[in-house]
């Protein structure tokens, strides 16, 4: 278990101490635990859900509105040209 925590963190970069490395391989064999207990759990029955309440998204018709102008648009914007904002380059 020691030899998956030295793994993890190399790939997480990061440094533990022999200490840390214990108490995580102690809470990690717990989590372990835990995950087989629920293994044992006959879910066959159980329906797939993406949410444990039941929800409804509640849609509207598409229709076409009022909007701004161009002009109203790039109003507020710090930095623009006659019909873009202009951003910093993000790399």
């Amino acid at each position: 278990m020691d030899m998956d925590i030295h793994g993890i963190a190399s790939l997480a970069r990061l440094e533990l101490t022999e200490d840390e490395v214990g108490r995580l391989g102690g809470q990690i064999r717990s989590i372990l635990s835990y995950v087989e207990k629920l293994a044992e759990l006959d879910t066959d029955a159980v329906e797939p859900t993406s949410h444990p309440v039941p929800m409804t998204t509640p849609q509207r018709e598409d229709e076409v509105g009022t909007h701004l102008s161009l002009e109203e648009t790039l109003s507020n914007a710090p930095n623009h040209d006659e019909a873009s904002f202009i951003v910093p380059k993000v790399v």
